[in-house]
Formats: C-alpha cells, structure tokens, sequence
C-alpha cells in the first residue's frame, strides 16, 4: 500500500475520537483508515496474523510492516513529523510497560467513552480517506 493504514474499532467512541484527531493533523493526508470490522480491515489483520474476530487494539499497516498497540502511536508521531516527532522519547519505556497502560485503556475504552451502535460514516469531503 502507498499510504500507512489505520485500522480501528469502527463503533469505539474513543477510536473514532482518535481518527478525528488525526485527521486533523495529518496536513498531508498520508494516512487511510478502514475499521477493523470492515472488508479492507479483516484482510489486513489476516496479512498480519492477528485474529479476525476480536481484536482489542488499533492496527497501523505500514510499508508491510504492522504496528499494535503502543507502538501505532508512535509510528504515526514518527509520519506527522514537527514536535510531535518528541513523542519518540517514549521508546525508552520499556514495550511491556507501554503496552500494558494501553492494554488497560483498551480493556475500559467502552466503558469509559461509549460505544456506537454503527461505524463512523465518513462526511463527502473525508471518504476518499476510508477503504472499504
């Protein structure tokens, strides 16, 4: 793919919010995003060995690499470049440790920010960011 891919929980109101920062901030509109529940989102996960069916992390694919947890955030400050290049500093924790602050996050996401009933409906002028 010539573009990173961002796939996240479709109806997880905290991933959507976190889709919509992004989007923001991506000035170069180097990034796609597809739902893991999506037809794009089930290929890639298959491609990455990961499973299909539950799945409690978002998944950034990139130049045939796949990211998880902690390490998507910090591959995609790594892409926007400018201070958020800072964000690097984080490597210095140890994977196990990062991982598991956003594994707990992950595990209370629902609660804590709600959930959809549907995925996120891009508006016209987004779509062409989302993969089907």
């Amino acid at each position: 793919m010539e573009h990173p891919v961002l796939l996240f929980d479709g109806v997880c109101n905290l991933c959507n919010g976190f889709v919509q920062w992004l989007i923001k901030r991506d000035k170069e509109k180097l990034f796609r995003y597809a739902s893991l529940q999506s037809d794009t989102g089930q290929a890639l996960l298959k491609e990455a060995g990961l499973p299909t069916d539950k799945i409690s992390t978002v998944v950034l694919a990139d130049n045939g690499r796949f990211y998880t947890h902690a390490d998507v955030s910090l591959r995609i400050a790594q892409h926007l470049g400018g201070a958020w290049k800072l964000m690097g500093i984080c490597y210095v924790v140890p994977r196990p440790i990062r991982n598991a602050v956003y594994n707990w996050v992950a595990r209370n996401r629902y609660r804590w920010f709600g959930k959809a009933e549907s995925c996120m409906i891009p508006t016209p002028e987004l779509k062409q960011l989302f993969l089907e």
